[in-house]
């Protein structure tokens, strides 16, 4: 990569969540790492400017202007995405990235746009040397590198690959996200007008980097109603899982499978186990399925669109720094090993969490000694141990446990 003038640019630096990235960063000792802010107004992310106290350059860059979004590919080593939803308009940023040998990090959780990427970016940043990676809130670093780190210590223990990891949310409190309804949106009229889409979206190895040497495991675990498990716990469907469990599973691939071949891999919400837990679960999962056919259907969609949150809105201060969430992944080794993973963290999951673990993905592409690769990658194979080591350091936990017998 040839010298930039930048190390990290912001773009969507003035919308909801691209502030909050700004905000953190402006808290870090970036010591000499030259940052910038990117978008359409020059008003706005002047008064950014003002409003963290930082001289950072302001860059202006427009999605409907491929000139500028290539020259804002080629002034920074990092370019950081809150522009969503990514899907219809996500593309040409991704694509001039990779061609510039710029690394990429984003906030997408939308399949369809992370196989398009895959399609038409992986290899011409291979060559390029540009690591381009989704996923880098919420969706899906907790799943990702909670699951590389349990797989580590799982091996680490001498109990060889994983057979099988369901991932709990155990509790979260937070504001709804604007950017993701939006996406929702995006692709359910996206699967209305090409309904094959719906199959796509349906292949549990969507994202995988080699479709046909995935293991034939029958259908895996990612849709049911509730379920009580061995002991007793009572679970319901997780709305994030559909394209979490598909990057864990991309991240498997990409790493030789190191998990496990095998591995069958899910994510749930946990209810408890008293005796209105199996209600409950009941009750989350009619909830998701009937926000989802809602979604779908034309008389009721314009009602949740009155009532849910647009793109660019997010909740208050205070609800962000109250906010939290708290994971278990529960893992069984092909040597009937028990092992659980927590990943847990301070501040809503939404908007706080999230920012922080997107302006860490950047400070670490930009600083961090990462692995030797290159192309559409995720949080878990472009940076590995250094994207966990900085959260922890950020007050996130990620620690493995072998239950007692």
């Amino acid at each position: 990569m040839t010298e930039r003038p930048f190390d990290v640019a912001i773009f969507g630096a003035t919308g909801f969540v691209g502030r909050l990235v700004a905000e953190h960063l402006a808290t870090q000792d970036l010591g000499d790492l030259n940052v910038a802010i990117a978008g359409r107004s020059a008003g706005k992310l002047a008064r950014l400017q003002q409003a963290l106290g930082v001289t950072w350059p302001v860059l202006i860059a427009d999605l409907a202007d491929q000139e500028s979004i290539e020259v804002l590919a080629r002034s920074a080593r990092v370019i950081v995405s809150t522009v969503g939803p990514y899907g219809p308009r996500g593309l040409p940023l991704v694509l001039a990235c990779a061609a510039a040998g710029t690394s990429y990090a984003d906030l997408t959780g939308e399949a369809l746009f992370v196989r398009q990427s895959i399609d038409q970016a992986h290899e011409l940043a291979v060559r390029t040397g540009a690591r381009i990676v989704h996923a880098c809130g919420f969706d899906s670093v907790p799943s990702d590198l909670g699951m590389q780190v349990l797989a580590d210590h799982v091996a680490g223990d001498g109990e060889g690959e994983l057979a099988e990891a369901t991932l709990l949310v155990v509790s979260v409190k937070g504001g709804v996200s604007g950017g993701t309804v939006d996406s929702m949106r995006v692709m359910v009229d996206d699967v209305r007008e090409d309904p094959s889409l719906a199959r796509r979206l349906g292949d549990p190895y969507l994202l995988s980097p080699d479709r046909s040497a995935e293991p034939d495991l029958g259908r895996q675990p990612d849709t049911f109603f509730v379920e009580r498990l061995p002991d007793g716990t009572w679970v319901a469907p997780f709305v994030m899982a559909g394209f979490n469990t598909r990057i864990v599973r991309r991240s498997n691939a990409l790493q030789g499978y190191a998990y496990g071949r095998e591995l069958r891999y899910r994510e749930v919400v946990r209810t408890g186990t008293s005796l209105l837990a199996p209600v409950t679960a009941g009750a989350v999962a009619l909830a998701t399925g009937a926000f989802a056919l809602g979604m779908r259907t034309p008389v009721v969609r314009p009602l949740l669109d009155r009532v849910l949150p647009d793109p660019g809105e997010g909740p208050s201060e205070k609800t962000r720094r109250n906010g939290y969430f708290r994971l278990e992944i529960r893992s069984r080794s092909v040597t009937g090993a028990r092992h659980v993973a927590t990943v847990a963290a301070r501040g809503d999951y939404g908007y706080g969490a999230t920012s922080v673990m997107l302006g860490q993905a950047a400070l670490s592409l930009a600083t961090d000694e990462l692995p030797d690769i290159a192309g559409v990658l995720t949080p878990a194979t472009a940076m590995n141990g250094a994207l966990t080591d900085r959260l922890r350091r950020n007050g996130f936990t990620f620690d493995v446990q072998r239950p007692a017998a």
